[in-house]
């Protein structure tokens, strides 16, 4: 601890200031969210009266944060949606399930949450996804944005490096153009500019184009992230591909992308971590995600006043996403080795 905190006066000062404000304001934290906090009022005026944290108004309100403006009788089907959606990333995550038939799991998976969202078959009610929100959809934005993001950040990072000067071109300006205008820009982009080129008669789905815009983004940073692992593989496994009269789709298969990916796991996983946190933004367009179904919450006359609550919530509900994703990636990198020791 000498050697930590205290080995020179301004380390020294750090420390008992640091220590002087976590004794200042955790204790009064600590008191608002559990000591004085309120689980079962019925009003927003006993909330109010208590002085702490309202938890009665999560309670009260925390099937339309989740679930949106989804019909109230038929939040089952959401429910059951996300239950399949995390059971499904969690099969992925094992590795015993890392067979053929993954990807049979994962189309009967994707296919049971079409059914149970969209519904109309199985005497269940057809629900159009405008009223998709909360966290289901969250989810399916971020699933399917990584899904397919992740290939085409393959192929662009190839075609990079390629030796064939329009396929280079091509992926350079992709990535440059995409990697340098903010994710907001090109969800605007695909809700108000994309309708005035298309023919007329001929609309594509709000969400659909959200989605498209949050797949071309991650894209785009995957693509240089790949691009660095390939180019930290050692000349030598290029070379020794090549002697062993491998074409360059299986060089790149079985040898150099199996290197490369390992070396990247680290910043692949901030990249799918930001783009789970970055479905937040498709608020902006009016998409009914965790965010705007927490502002509808808080928007309430009776319930009116307690949006620390609310926001409090939904950020717990991402915290636990992306720290259950860091710390997987942790384990994988153990389990592969790709870690340097000193």
């Amino acid at each position: 601890m000498r050697a930590r905190l205290f080995s020179s006066p301004l380390n020294t000062m750090l420390t008992v200031l640091i220590a002087w404000l976590l004794l200042m304001f955790i204790p009064a934290i600590v008191e608002w969210l559990f000591i004085r906090a309120n689980f079962d009022a019925t009003t927003a005026q006993e909330c109010r009266a208590s002085g702490g944290a309202c938890w009665a108004f999560i309670r009260e309100k925390h099937r339309l944060i989740l679930f949106g403006l989804y019909p109230y009788d038929e939040q089952w089907r959401p429910l059951l949606a996300t239950v399949i959606l995390i059971g499904v990333i969690v099969c992925s995550c094992i590795r015993r399930f890392w067979k053929p038939y993954l990807g049979l799991i994962w189309l009967v998976a994707l296919t049971a949450v079409a059914v149970l969202m969209w519904g109309g078959v199985f005497g269940m009610r057809y629900v159009e996804n405008d009223k998709w929100g909360g966290l289901p959809l969250t989810l399916i934005l971020s699933t399917f944005g990584i899904a397919f993001a992740f290939p085409l950040g393959l192929l662009l990072a190839l075609g990079r490096r390629s030796n064939m000067p329009a396929i280079k071109a091509i992926s350079i300006i992709y990535i440059e153009l995409i990697r340098g205008v903010p994710l907001i820009s090109l969800l605007f982009m695909s809700s108000v500019m994309l309708p005035l080129f298309l023919p007329e008669g001929f609309s594509i789905d709000k969400l659909l184009r959200a989605q498209i815009a949050l797949i071309m983004f991650a894209a785009a940073y995957i693509a240089e992230t790949v691009r660095g692992g390939l180019q930290a593989i050692p000349k030598g496994q290029y070379e020794g591909a090549d002697s062993l009269g491998l074409s360059y789709w299986q060089q790149m298969r079985k040898i150099i992308l199996p290197q490369a990916l390992r070396v990247v796991i680290p910043p692949l996983v901030g990249i799918f971590i930001s783009l789970f946190k970055d479905t937040s933004l498709v608020v902006i367009i009016g998409i009914f995600d965790l965010t705007q179904a927490a502002k509808t919450a808080v928007a309430d006359a009776a319930w009116r006043g307690f949006s620390t609550e609310a926001y409090l919530f939904i950020a717990f509900i991402y915290f636990i996403f992306c720290f259950s994703i860091s710390r997987y990636s942790q384990s994988l990198e153990r389990h592969l080795e790709t870690g340097h020791q000193r």
